[in-house]
């Protein structure tokens, strides 16, 4: 590649990143250190702006060289579908990077991921799991699974299926505490809640087309669903959690749905989120559309 151009820069710059150090950065270019030192130099003085902080210690970013950075992964993103789109000539390959919370990704995407290389073998699935939620536009992954209603942006979303939500105790919590017949006895009981910021600190619930929340407390907060379903096994206290994720586990009595008289029925839409627009790359399309058709939970 030849580094003295923008596009040349914005690798080096990104390589840097992903190195976390201008010496390591180099070895995966084939490059001397100084070489590199010479690029970041020559955009830093180009912009007008310093980009990052050199210590020997470590690199860290300015606030421009972060805003730089993300623009710098979506652009070279950008141009490697472009390039890959004209090649492949509409046959899927490449490597694709799947973003999907933990336990979902576990139960669900795993099995899928696998049928899926089955029938597209030259694509590479790039499969991370995990609670955060991945920059897309900012290059981190290439399709992400998302719960919940999503806020407006520039991505494209789309809907490949929905779940409950469930109130579970271990038999042996139960025992010790009894059992809740109603809401309100939620109020001398530990819940166990979601630590992320689109969790409620409310419950909902229904009767006889009534709809009301109820706020509870525990002493456990968690942001992985697995974690709060192993909590609630080991008899920490109630917890609501998506049906798929204990399903499992009620089949086989480790854990006992609660109040199912009382749930609302409300379901949370799971969705593919992604670039869309006539230059995504054929791999992309066909794991949306596969999702689409096989995705069950």
């Amino acid at each position: 590649m030849d580094f003295n151009g923008r596009s040349g820069e914005m690798a080096v710059f990104v390589m840097v990143a992903q190195e976390g150090s201008l010496s390591a950065a180099a070895r995966a270019l084939r490059l001397t250190p100084s070489a590199v030192s010479r690029v970041i130099a020559r955009t830093e003085h180009r912009l007008a702006t310093r980009l990052l902080i050199r210590t020997t210690r470590a690199i860290t970013f300015t606030a421009e060289g972060e805003v730089y950075l993300r623009g710098a992964r979506r652009i070279l993103a950008d141009m490697a579908e472009v390039e890959e789109a004209i090649a492949d000539q509409g046959v899927p390959k490449g490597r694709l990077r799947v973003s999907a919370a933990l336990g979902h990704g576990r139960m669900a995407i795993v099995p899928l991921v696998a049928a899926f290389s089955a029938r597209y073998p030259n694509i590479v699935v790039d499969l991370t799991l995990g609670d955060e939620v991945v920059d897309i536009l900012g290059g981190q992954a290439d399709v992400a699974i998302r719960f919940g209603h999503l806020p407006d942006s520039p991505l494209t979303a789309r809907r490949i299926g929905d779940t409950g939500q469930v109130l579970v105790a271990s038999p042996e919590y139960l025992r010790h505490h009894g059992t809740p017949q109603e809401p309100g006895d939620l109020l001398r009981h530990n819940c166990l809640r979601f630590n992320f910021h689109r969790a409620q600190p409310d419950w909902p619930f229904a009767r006889n087309g009534s709809e009301f929340s109820l706020k509870i407390s525990g002493n456990i907060e968690c942001s992985s669903g697995e974690a709060l379903a192993q909590l609630a096994r080991l008899g920490a206290g109630i917890a609501r959690i998506g049906e798929f994720t204990v399903a499992e586990d009620v089949q086989r009595g480790d854990l006992v749905p609660l109040l199912q008289s009382w749930n609302p029925g409300d379901r949370e839409p799971i969705h593919a989120v992604f670039v869309g627009g006539t230059t995504m790359p054929a791999r992309i399309r066909v794991f949306v559309d596969f999702l689409l058709e096989y995705h069950r939970i």
